[in-house]
């Protein structure tokens, strides 16, 4: 069934400060309503996969934590794949405990055969960016300060210290996610990840823009775009516009090309608004470092719409995207 997108409860429009649909309407009064992203699932085996999952909460008084994902046959004796994932909803809604993002991490973690921890950051206008990187980056450190490199974690999570394998340690996300994996790549490339080895990075339908159009966005209605902008500008004040290095990361060609990994996987969808820039942004990546050479690819699912996979998982173009990311965390060449 078609996802349908929740209808806004009546309100009188003097009351609304700002309308952003279908994520978010805040009210003048300072009262937020959040259209998606608010329902949550707790952790637990799932019946399907055999998976299992818990919470890790390093701040009780913000919620940032991280879910972990386990695979049902896991062994401390044949170390696996991490990904750290970054969920999406435009840095102001969703959280590492929604359905949608249980039920897809879940079958990631089967399908790769991958241990998975699904970050929960704080979200915008409440904390504004760059909340959501500082948050993404004190978990990734924390992850990695479990590889046994002498760092000492604190929490310590025996799921990471016994299972993960980390020279294998890969970012992915959708949509603000797939923003998040890149500039969390850049920053593991500037500044070191002590104990872990990053292998490469899937942003999925990532969401980035720019001042000028390109590609598909030309066609575009210009509400469309009017709206990126006014996310942004929400979720971002302090930018001058969308050429910010947070927004359009290949406007700087040096400095996309410090990602501290030697893979990239894109993903796009033909009929997303954003696609054009996941396109621009993997043409940039293939040529922004010579030495080491980068190793990009873009994959298209052909006539479909934005994170389509999150909200038809049973899709076949659901399945063929699954299968792509899968053959990239395992190695195997994505060609195929």
């Amino acid at each position: 069934m078609p996802f349908q997108f929740p209808v806004p409860t009546p309100a009188d429009p003097e009351d609304i400060a700002l309308d952003i649909y279908p994520l978010l309407r805040i009210f003048k009064d300072g009262k937020i309503e959040r259209f998606l992203g608010t329902a949550s699932v707790p952790a637990g085996t799932d019946p399907a996969t055999g998976v299992q999952s818990k919470d890790v909460i390093l701040s009780p008084e913000d919620g940032v934590g991280v879910r972990l994902y386990l695979p049902k046959d896991a062994s401390p004796e044949k170390k696996l794949p991490l990904v750290v994932y970054f969920h999406g909803g435009g840095f102001c809604v969703e959280t590492a405990w929604s359905p949608v993002y249980h039920t897809y991490l879940n079958a990631l973690t089967s399908e790769a055969n991958a241990v998975v921890a699904s970050v929960n950051y704080r979200l915008a206008p409440e904390h504004p960016l760059p909340a959501a990187f500082e948050d993404s980056w004190r978990i990734l450190k924390w992850a990695a300060s479990h590889s046994g490199s002498g760092l000492i974690p604190e929490p310590a999570e025996p799921w990471l210290s016994e299972y993960v394998d980390f020279n294998k340690v890969f970012l992915a996300g959708d949509s603000a996610g797939g923003n998040i994996s890149h500039h969390m790549a850049v920053k593991a490339g500037e500044e070191g990840l002590p104990g872990a080895k990053l292998d490469g990075i899937i942003p999925t339908h990532p969401f980035f823009s720019g001042v000028e159009p390109v590609g598909n966005e030309r066609d575009l209605p210009p509400q469309v775009l009017a709206v990126h902008e006014k996310i942004w500008r929400l979720v971002h004040p302090g930018m001058e516009d969308l050429d910010d290095p947070v927004i359009n990361p290949v406007k700087d060609v040096s400095k996309a090309g410090k990602v501290g990994c030697g893979r990239v996987l894109v993903c796009v969808a033909e009929k997303d608004a954003l696609m054009a820039r996941g396109v621009e942004y993997g043409e940039v990546m293939r040529r922004c470092r010579k030495e080491p050479a980068l190793e990009v690819e873009v994959f298209k699912s052909v006539g479909m719409q934005h994170v389509f996979h999150l909200f038809d998982p049973e899709c076949e173009e659901a399945a063929e995207l699954m299968k792509k990311v899968v053959q990239f965390i395992n190695g195997a060449s994505t060609n195929v």
